[in-house]
């Protein structure tokens, strides 16, 4: 009679598959921080323009990409202004902008993984 054997497995292509899906998993995660990011970051910046004109001139006209106003909400120098208002719509911002850093770089560095192992 003949046996039954067990297929083998090539381990490393299963592990580079999953690699490649946590990494795309990663970028949906940073699709889901910009999402978010471009809901609450211009809600905070027309509260910014309309009640607390030196941080509108800190940060200057057009500040939704630009790279330091970005920089001011990474540091979290909106807290500076104690208001409770622009807070709520800043620290959002904050987050899903950490979010969308963190998910890009989580994403690069898995499809780089998954390039080394196949």
């Amino acid at each position: 009679p003949t046996r039954a054997r067990r297929a083998a497995r090539n381990s490393d292509a299963m592990s580079a598959d999953l690699i490649l899906f946590l990494a795309l998993t990663a970028f949906a995660i940073a699709i889901a921080g910009a999402t978010a990011f471009v809901i609450f970051w211009p809600l905070a910046l027309v509260h910014i323009r309309d009640r607390h004109p030196p941080i509108t001139a800190q940060l200057g006209e057009g500040a939704f990409l630009k790279p330091r106003a970005l920089w001011w909400l990474l540091h979290g120098d909106y807290r500076a202004a104690q208001d409770p208002y622009l807070s709520g719509l800043a620290t959002p911002s904050r987050v899903s902008l950490l979010v969308i850093l963190g998910g890009i770089a989580m994403g690069g560095l898995l499809w780089l993984l998954a390039g080394v192992l196949q």
